[in-house]
C-alpha cells in the first residue's frame, strides 16, 4: 500500500519518528491481516517553508494526503483521529496526528505504541470501519442483565473505577438508569488472554487482531455496530471494503515483509499555465468574452502572491501569449490580464496547445514536474489527442481541464483523471456564472487557509430594472475584498452600501467596457456586516447581470469560515444514488445550523437543487459534524457542475463537536490487581467564535453520469434509517428516528414495518419471524422529520428486561435496508442495583460509597471550576 503524508511543523526529528511509526505499523498490520498486507511506499510531503534538500513533489498535494500532521484540532487536543463521512466500508477523508503525539513519549501508555495507533487509524481511513468503544455510552445493560463496558470483545477484562484527586474508588451507579455514573471509567487489565480488538484498545499488548464474528460483541452500543449492521470489523474489511477482492485472494507471505520505502518531497513555487482555446467556435455565444471575464477574476483575485503564471492560446496552431510572470502585486496581475486573447478563429488542435504549455512551464527550471495547467476548450479536438496523452501523463504536471459548453471533448475528463487534476464543466448561460466559478475552484492549497481567496457570493439574474441583494462580510474575512459585476450589453447604475451607510457608485469602480465588467476593490479591511447592493438596468429591455464577491482572511491568527464540496464519486452509471457533501468549518471546527443549498447542472439542461442537511440521517453519516449531505437520485446522462451556496440563517453557531473516529485515550491499567494511572487527559476549552452573519459559495469538481442506452435508472428505495433509538417507559416502548423519503431522503415513505425481539440474533438473521408491531395508525412524515411512536409490546416487561428493535420502510415498490438495531433495558430503581461485570469488584462498596464520594465530588467540582476560570481558553 502506498500512502502520502503532509507535515506541518518542524523538520528532521519528525521524519525519524514517522519512519519508526509507519515501519512498526507495517509489521503490526502484517500480523493483523494474516501476513497479507503491509506498507510498501510512503511519501512525506513537507511544507514549502521548510529549508532543506527534498525531492520534488510530482502530483502529491496537501488536499490529496492520506495522513496530515498538523497543529491540534481545537476540540480534540492530541487525540489521533480520522475524518469519516461516507459510511461503513467506504474510504475516509484523512487521518490527523499532532506533532506532540509524534514526539511526546509520555502519551505512549495512554494510546499505545505509535505504530499500533497508526494501524487503528488506517483501518478507519482505508476500510471504513468504526470504533468499538463509545465515550457517550461507555456502559450498557447486556441481554443477561449485566452492566458491561462498551467494548469488543467482551473477553477484555478490567475494573470500573472513578478517578478522584489522583486516587481511584469503586464506581457509583446512577439511581435512575442503573448504569455507572459519568465519572466511571473502564480500566483494562494490562495482561489479557484475547488478541482482539485493534479498533477497541490497540494499546493492550496481547491485541494483534481485528474483531471477527466469533468474538464480536454485536450488542455493544458502539459506532461499529450502529454503522455497519452489527458486523465485526474484520468482516467489513474482508467483505465490504475497497480491498475486499484482494484480501480474499492474496496468499500469505512466508517471510517477514520488507520495510516501507520512504521519500521526503516538497512542492516548489506554484507554477501555472493557462492553455486557452481560441478556435472559431469560441466566437459563438460570447464565449471568448466569457473566458476573458473569468480569467480576469482568476488572475486578479484568485491566484496567490508568489505564484508564476503564463498563458498559451491554441487553435490550428499554438502560441505563447505570456511567458511565466511572478505574481508580485497588482502590476504583475494587470500585465497578464492585458495579454489575454482578444480574437478567435480556426480549428481545435489540443496537442499543439499542450506542447506549448509545457514549454512555458519549463521556463523557470526546465521542468514541468509538479506544475499546473488549466486547459480550457469548448469543442471536439480536430487532432488525435491520444497521441499526446502519454506526454501529458509523463510530464508530471497536474492538468486541470475545463469543458466550456455542451460540445467540449470527453477526453478532458480522461486527461484530468490521468494527471490528478480537476475536471470542470461550465455552460454558456451568463447568469449561472459557471465559468467564473470553475476558474475560482482551481486553487492549490498548502493547507494554510489564511492565504486562500474565499468566494462569498456568485449570483446572476436577468432583469428589466433592479438587481438587489445583500452580501454579509463576516469577521473572519475582509482583506482584498472585491465586488465584480458582469453585464450583458450596457453597464448598469451601481450602488453598494457599507454596513455603516457609506455608498460606492460606479464612479469609484473600474469599468472595462471591452469585457463588460465593473470592479470595486475595497481598500484595507472591509467593514464587517451587511453590504447592500442595487444595480439598475439602464437598457430598455431586460439584460443579464452577475455579481461575484471574493475576500481573504481579515487577520493572520483567525482562519476564515471555509466550505469544501464534493460528490461521493465522480462517475455513475445511474444504478446507485450519489451523495453530495459540503463541509462547513472554521479552523477544523464545524459550523452548525447553516443553510446549505447545492445546485447540480448538466450540460444537457438537467438541473437539481438539493437542501443539504447535517442531521445524522439519510445520506448524512454523523449529526453536527459540519458535513452537510444529501442523496442525488434523479440521475440522467450528462456532465454535471456542482455549486454549493451556504448562509448562516441568522443562528449558525459552533459548538464542541462530537469526537471523530480515533484511538481511545486509556485512563490507566490494572496491574496485579492495582490501578496504574496514566496522566489525566488535558482538558480542552473551546469557545464559539462570533463570526457574524456569513455567506459562502464554492464549486466542487464536476462529475459524469452515463446511463447505458435503453436503461431506465431504478426507483430507489427509502434510505436506511440509521438513528433509531428506543426507550422503555413502564410497559410501553417509545421509538424515535428520522423519517426516510420515498426515494432515499426525498419525499415521503409509504409505510413502516417495525419488529422487535428479546434476542438480537433474531433481528439480525431472521427479521421476518421477529415480533411485528401494529403500525396501522402510523403515517410516515416527510423525509427529515422527527418520528416518535409508542406501542405496547404485548409481553410482561420486568425489571432488567432488554428488548431489541429495528425498522424497514417501503415506498410500495421497494423496501429499504433494515435500520440500525436499537436496544432498551427496563430499569426500576431498587435498593440494590444490577450487578456490574467487574472482576473482584465489591458491589456493596458501590452502594455504600455513593454518599461518601458525593461529598468529595462536590469539593472537587468547586475547585475545578475555580481553576478552570484561571486557565487561558482556546479561541477559534
Amino acid at each position: 500500500m502506498t500512502q502520502c503524508l503532509h507535515l506541518v511543523s518542524s523538520p528532521f526529528v519528525f521524519t525519524l519518528y514517522l519512519l519508526e511509526m509507519i515501519t512498526s505499523g507495517s509489521e503490526y498490520l502484517f500480523q493483523a491481516l494474516d501476513n497479507k498486507v503491509f506498507y510498501k511506499e510512503v511519501k512525506i510531503l513537507v511544507p514549502p517553508s521548510w529549508n532543506g534538500s527534498y525531492d520534488r513533489a510530482r502530483r502529491e498535494t496537501y488536499s490529496k494526503a492520506n495522513v496530515i500532521i498538523n497543529l491540534p484540532h481545537p476540540a480534540f487536543g492530541d487525540d489521533p483521529y480520522t475524518k469519516q463521512m461516507k459510511g461503513c466500508g467506504e474510504e475516509s477523508e484523512y487521518t490527523h496526528f499532532t506533532p506532540d503525539f509524534l514526539l511526546n513519549d509520555g502519551l505512549l501508555d495512554a494510546y499505545g505504541p505509535r505504530g499500533r495507533v497508526f494501524v487503528h487509524e488506517w483501518a478507519h481511513l482505508r476500510w471504513g470501519v468504526y470504533d468499538e468503544y463509545n465515550e457517550k455510552e461507555p456502559f450498557y445493560f447486556s441481554a443477561t442483565q449485566e452492566v458491561q463496558a462498551t467494548r469488543c470483545t467482551r473477553e477484555i477484562t478490567g475494573q470500573l473505577l472513578e478517578r478522584i484527586n489522583g486516587n481511584t474508588l469503586s464506581c457509583r451507579n446512577n439511581v435512575q438508569s442503573g448504569l455507572p455514573t459519568k465519572e466511571c471509567q473502564f480500566f483494562p487489565d494490562r495482561e489479557q488472554k484475547t488478541n482482539a480488538s485493534i479498533m477497541y484498545m490497540q494499546s493492550i499488548n496481547s491485541v494483534t487482531a481485528f474483531c471477527h464474528e466469533g468474538d464480536h460483541n454485536a450488542e455493544a452500543p458502539n459506532m461499529q455496530n450502529q454503522k455497519c449492521d452489527n458486523k465485526a470489523t474484520r468482516t467489513v474489511i474482508f467483505q465490504d471494503s475497497v480491498d475486499r477482492d484482494a484480501l480474499q485472494t492474496l496468499t500469505p507471505l512466508q517471510s517477514s515483509p520488507p520495510p516501507p520505502t520512504f521519500s521526503v518531497i516538497q512542492r516548489q513555487s506554484k507554477v501555472v499555465c493557462l492553455i486557452l482555446d481560441v478556435s472559431g467556435s469560441m466566437q459563438s455565444y460570447q464565449r471568448l468574452q466569457r473566458l476573458q471575464q473569468a480569467a480576469i477574476i482568476f488572475l486578479r483575485d484568485i491566484v496567490e502572491e508568489g505564484a508564476y503564471v503564463g498563458i498559451v492560446k491554441f487553435s490550428d496552431s499554438a502560441s505563447i501569449v505570456s511567458g511565466l510572470i511572478k505574481i508580485d502585486g497588482d502590476a504583475s496581475r494587470q500585465s497578464l490580464i492585458s495579454k489575454l486573447p482578444q480574437s478567435a478563429s480556426g480549428s481545435t488542435n489540443m496537442c499543439n496547445g499542450l506542447r506549448r504549455g509545457f514549454e512555458v512551464l519549463q521556463q523557470d527550471d526546465k521542468n514541468t514536474v509538479g506544475d499546473e495547467v488549466i486547459f480550457l476548450t469548448d469543442g471536439q479536438a480536430t487532432d488525435n489527442v491520444q497521441i499526446c496523452l502519454p506526454l501529458a501523463v509523463d510530464s508530471g504536471a497536474i492538468i486541470n481541464t475545463l469543458a466550456f459548453g455542451p460540445s467540449a471533448s470527453n477526453v478532458l475528463r480522461t486527461m484530468a483523471n490521468l494527471t490528478d487534476g480537476k475536471f470542470q464543466v461550465a455552460n454558456d448561460n451568463i447568469t449561472s456564472n459557471e465559468l467564473v466559478d470553475a476558474f475560482s475552484s482551481f486553487t492549490m492549497s498548502d493547507g494554510d487557509p489564511i492565504k486562500q481567496t474565499v468566494q462569498l457570493v456568485s449570483t446572476g439574474r436577468v432583469t428589466h430594472d433592479w438587481f438587489n441583494g445583500t452580501v454579509p462580510i463576516d469577521r473572519t474575512v475582509g482583506n482584498s475584498s472585491t465586488f465584480t459585476i458582469i453585464y450583458e450589453r450596457r453597464a448598469p447604475t451601481v450602488y453598494i452600501q457599507t454596513p455603516s451607510g457609506s455608498v460606492y457608485d460606479q464612479t469609484r469602480m473600474t469599468h472595462n467596457a471591452a469585457t463588460k465588467t465593473l470592479t470595486l476593490n475595497i481598500p484595507g479591511t472591509a467593514e464587517p456586516g451587511d453590504w447592500r447592493y442595487s444595480f439598475l438596468n439602464t437598457e430598455s429591455s431586460a439584460q443579464a447581470m452577475t455579481l461575484t464577491v471574493t475576500s481573504r482572511a481579515a487577520r493572520n491568527d483567525v482562519p476564515p469560515v471555509t466550505v469544501k464540496a464534493q460528490m461521493s464519486q465522480l462517475t455513475s452509471d445511474g444504478s446507485k444514488p450519489m451523495v453530495v457533501f459540503a463541509e462547513v468549518s472554521q479552523n477544523y471546527n464545524p459550523v452548525l445550523g447553516a443553510r446549505v443549498m447545492a445546485t447540480l447542472q448538466s450540460d444537457t439542461g438537467h438541473s437539481e437543487n438539493l437542501h443539504l442537511l447535517d442531521n445524522g440521517a439519510g445520506a448524512d453519516d454523523s449529526k453536527d459534524d459540519g458535513i452537510y449531505s444529501r442523496y442525488f437520485t434523479k440521475l440522467k446522462t450528462g456532465k454535471y457542475s456542482l455549486k454549493v451556496q451556504v448562509s448562516d440563517q441568522g443562528e449558525a453557531v459552533k459548538i464542541l463537536p462530537s469526537r471523530y473516529s480515533g484511538a481511545l485515550y486509556i485512563p490507566g491499567y490494572i496491574v496485579d490487581g492495582q490501578a496504574q494511572l496514566n496522566p489525566e487527559k488535558p482538558p480542552v476549552n473551546v469557545q464559539s467564535a462570533d463570526v457574524g452573519s456569513f455567506t459562502r459559495t464554492v464549486t466542487g469538481e464536476s462529475f459524469v453520469v452515463s446511463v447505458p442506452p435503453g436503461v431506465t435508472p431504478p426507483n430507489f428505495p427509502p434510505n436506511k434509517i440509521t438513528d433509531l433509538s428506543a426507550e422503555i417507559q413502564e410497559d410501553t416502548v417509545l421509538l424515535n428516528w428520522t423519517a426516510p423519503g420515498e426515494e432515499m431522503d426525498e419525499g415521503t415513505a409509504a409505510s413502516y414495518e417495525i419488529r422487535w425481539s428479546e434476542h438480537l440474533e433474531m433481528l439480525l438473521n431472521n427479521f421476518s419471524n421477529a415480533n411485528l408491531v401494529n403500525t396501522s395508525a402510523l403515517q410516515p412524515q416527510e423525509a427529515g422529520s422527527a418520528e416518535h411512536y409508542f406501542f405496547l409490546p404485548g409481553v410482561t416487561i420486568q425489571n432488567g428486561t432488554t428488548l431489541f428493535f429495528t425498522i424497514q420502510s417501503n415506498n410500495n415498490e421497494t423496501k429499504s435496508a433494515l435500520s440500525n438495531i436499537a436496544q432498551a433495558t427496563n430499569f426500576v430503581p431498587t435498593p440494590r442495583p444490577p450487578a456490574i461485570s467487574n472482576p473482584g469488584l465489591n458491589l456493596t462498596a458501590i452502594v455504600v460509597s455513593v454518599c461518601v464520594v458525593t461529598i468529595v465530588a462536590c469539593v472537587i467540582a468547586a475547585v475545578t471550576t475555580w481553576a478552570m476560570k484561571r486557565k487561558k481558553t482556546i479561541r477559534v
